[in-house]
């Protein structure tokens, strides 16, 4: 469903992406104005049984240390409407995903996320980012669309978040635009695909091999992905969802012991903001951002 079309003009931006980590240009962030935590996830459960308290300033200066570490990168920082009603909308990957062509609005399953689609669509219109589909047909959430690389989107099914129609739909619409997509189901206490699954970098991606379905496993070393294993009680802390810059730089959390340091023995540069407020959440850097451009990798 084509509901903008991309600008020609070759002075503005020319929005979308076509990987995971090509060199990030634009990123899609909200503020945490309204965050708070809630029982919506096995993550988010866990925290509040735990008796920890959420701290809404500590929150307010993570996230800020966050955007200086994409803005001393050289990475354009854009901001969705924070609306007050929706306290998880901070996690703006869920409610849009990039393509090549621009962006597809999601359909986050939960009632109380149910609303964030509204500001991505005000925010393309405005800012004349080409809206390339809408899912309609189920729920689909941004945390379970992983590109491993270009031309192939891996997307997580699960009873919680994205459901068999919504991830049918998108894969749809990666396939028209000439990509392969498999749609996974894994299991629904993970949350999102991006917290057993993230990729890192070209043919690089960290897994918790513990919890992936082996089929998944299969699949990528088809492809000739190098996995870096991440143990399950990690993985359940957002130890595997981390945010590629570009080549050779990712945004990582200082929580996520075992991925910085693998990713730093083989050279990468790691930035790794606290985000503890975040992660006891449920959401990582990948799950606080959405590529709105990146440089395409091929």
């Amino acid at each position: 469903m084509k509901l903008d079309a991309a600008a020609t003009d070759q002075t503005k931006t020319t929005w979308g992406a076509d990987s995971e980590h090509g060199p990030l240009t634009d990123v899609l962030l909200v503020k945490p104005e309204h965050f708070r935590w809630l029982p919506t996830s096995s993550i988010s459960r866990a925290t509040l049984d735990s008796e920890r308290s959420f701290d809404a300033e500590l929150a307010a200066r993570q996230h800020a240390e966050m955007v200086e570490c994409y803005e001393a990168e050289g990475v354009r920082t854009h901001f969705l409407e924070p609306d007050p009603s929706l306290p998880y909308q901070v996690f703006a990957r869920d409610s849009s995903t990039s393509t090549p062509e621009g962006h597809i609005v999601l359909q986050p399953s939960q009632p109380w996320r149910r609303g964030e689609y509204a500001a991505v669509v005000k925010f393309c219109l405005e800012n004349e980012v080409p809206m390339v589909g809408m899912i309609t047909a189920g729920s689909v959430e941004g945390g379970d669309v992983m590109i491993v690389e270009p031309g192939r989107v891996l997307i997580g099914e699960s009873d919680a978040r994205t459901s068999p129609s919504g991830a049918l739909q998108l894969a749809r619409m990666f396939e028209a635009q000439g990509w392969e997509a498999r749609i996974q189901p894994f299991p629904s206490r993970y949350v999102h695909m991006d917290v057993i699954a993230a990729t890192l970098g070209e043919k690089l991606m960290a897994v918790c091999t513990e919890v992936a379905p082996s089929g998944l496993l299969r699949w990528l070393r088809q492809k000739g992905v190098d996995v870096i294993d991440i143990p399950e009680s990690e993985a359940f802390g957002l130890g595997v969802n981390a945010m590629p810059l570009g080549p050779g730089k990712v945004l990582s959390a200082a929580g996520a012991k075992t991925v910085n340091a693998e990713m730093r023995a083989r050279g990468i540069t790691v930035l790794d903001p606290d985000l503890s407020m975040f992660t006891a959440g449920g959401g990582g850097p990948h799950c606080l951002g959405q590529a709105l451009r990146r440089e395409p990798c091929r």
